[in-house]
């Protein structure tokens, strides 16, 4: 999927910032499916000790199907699929997760689904100048554990030719198939008190740049604001070449990464930079964020250019962000015979318009039910029953959107292993860690480990 491209004119004001927003929203016929899983990687000899990245990137071989081989601060391995039809797009990313799988084995390593690390602490691999920044800007305890510790399912679907309805689902849909997906119970060899640690984390790290952007109204305006509104990360000192490395690199790994620390937003840059070229303005001047800190004393005394405006929106999180089409973001990783159902469900609601029609009812009264979501999971009433509703809505779309019959028949068994009961995939991890010392830590971690990825293998 083609994103958004931009040069390094100043910004002079407001209604530059809503261009862009306007092109992330830019829409076009369409109904392709993007994939990208992430996974942690064991040693199945000592599951409790961190994988060197460079022997896991020894072990990998060509990916038959395509997929783009990144990885994560902590070393998590991520595949990104190629964009295309849904049944192509599982297609693929099948034929490389097994690929993975199969080489990793012959290394002794196992590939596993969990959003949350459940034993090791977080422990950074990764030495890029962007995560060396996004580092010391977030700091401990949420940032070590987002970067180094945390995996998902990120889906990515076409805007279409009415995006914003299908942003509105993206989001009307988050908390629901937040509980569905749940399965990150565990950390550090312990129970972590949500069904969904890995949704916690996102949430805690900074609200400015992780909290679900306003999806009633105008969504130009609200991506708007929502770029204007979030602190400033960090500032480039200077352009680098480099490619992607997962979501920590997206805007590139070369050249200088400064930390801004003083809590200044994009708006506060914008409104103590120098005037460029004045012009009358199209749409409100920025104004100082309520508890901005006034002056922007960490920034360049130069006004942003659009290049900083399009690496500023590679460094903020929400759970659905648009490129140019809709990263939906809100999905924990998962088993590696669940993650098709995890794609193929979400695509075929946010896609589908009897689908969506039929789910949307059933969830719209936890359209704001994130954090209930995290905690319980499937176990809450109400969100079992509105996952009912949208595997129901989305088992009846599939054959539509091409799925084969296998895929139906998987996505069946999901629902009737954890949707009809009330159970999260995150249950699983719980029920095989076991009873909880009175430090709440499981007995036996290294055991249970081996026995989860042994079921991981499986």
């Amino acid at each position: 999927m083609n994103g958004v491209v931009t040069g390094e004119t100043p910004i002079r004001d407001a209604a530059e910032v809503e261009d862009f927003a306007r092109r992330c929203f830019g829409a076009g016929p369409g109904d392709r499916l993007g994939i990208e899983l992430e996974f942690l990687v064991f040693d199945l000899r000592d599951p409790v000790r961190q994988v060197p990245l460079d022997r896991v990137a020894a072990a990998l071989p060509p990916m038959p199907g395509g997929s783009r081989v990144t990885f994560e601060p902590g070393g998590q391995l991520e595949l990104s699929g190629p964009t295309g039809p849904l049944p192509e797009a599982v297609a693929r990313v099948a034929a490389d997760v097994d690929a993975a799988r199969g080489a990793l084995r012959e290394a002794g390593l196992a590939l596993a689904g969990a959003g949350l690390d459940p034993v090791r602490p977080a422990r950074r691999q990764l030495r890029l100048p962007r995560y060396d920044a996004m580092a010391a800007f977030f700091g401990s305890p949420y940032g070590p554990l987002m970067m180094c510790s945390t995996a998902s399912v990120q889906v990515n679907v076409d805007l279409g030719e009415r995006p914003g309805e299908r942003w509105q689902r993206a989001h009307l849909l988050g908390p629901v198939l937040t509980a569905s997906f749940a399965n990150s119970p565990l950390l550090e060899g312990g129970p972590c008190g949500w069904m969904s640690g890995r949704q916690v984390v996102w949430e805690r790290l900074d609200p400015t740049r992780t909290a679900p952007v306003p999806w009633r109204g105008d969504p130009v305006a609200a991506w708007r604001d929502y770029l204007l509104d979030a602190r400033v990360m960090l500032v480039r000192e200077e352009a680098g070449e480099g490619g992607e490395r997962g979501d920590g690199a997206e805007g590139g790994d070369g050249g200088r990464c400064r930390p801004v620390h003083d809590g200044s937003s994009l708006r506060d840059w914008l409104a103590a930079a120098p005037a460029v070229h004045a012009r009358p303005p199209l749409v409100a001047q920025p104004r100082p964020a309520p508890g901005s800190p006034g002056p922007a004393r960490d920034l360049p005394a130069r006004p942003p250019t659009l290049a900083d405006l399009a690496y500023h929106a590679t460094t903020v999180f929400p759970p659905v962000r648009p490129r140019g089409w809709l990263e939906i973001r809100y999905l924990d990783a998962q088993h590696p015979a669940w993650w098709p159902v995890c794609a193929a469900v979400t695509h075929a609601l946010v896609t589908d318009d009897r689908a969506a029609g039929a789910a949307l009812a059933a969830v719209e009264p936890y359209a704001a039910s994130w954090a209930r979501a995290a905690r319980h999971g499937l176990a809450d009433p109400g969100l079992r029953a509105a996952a009912d509703a949208c595997f129901r809505a989305a088992l009846g779309a599939l054959p539509r959107l091409g799925a084969p019959p296998a895929l139906v028949r998987r996505t069946e068994a999901f629902a009737d292993r954890y949707v009809t009961p009330g159970r999260s995939p995150a249950a699983d991890l719980l029920d095989l860690f076991g009873a909880a010392g009175t430090a709440g830590r499981a007995v036996e971690p290294e055991r249970r480990l081996a026995a989860w990825l042994a079921g991981q293998e499986g």
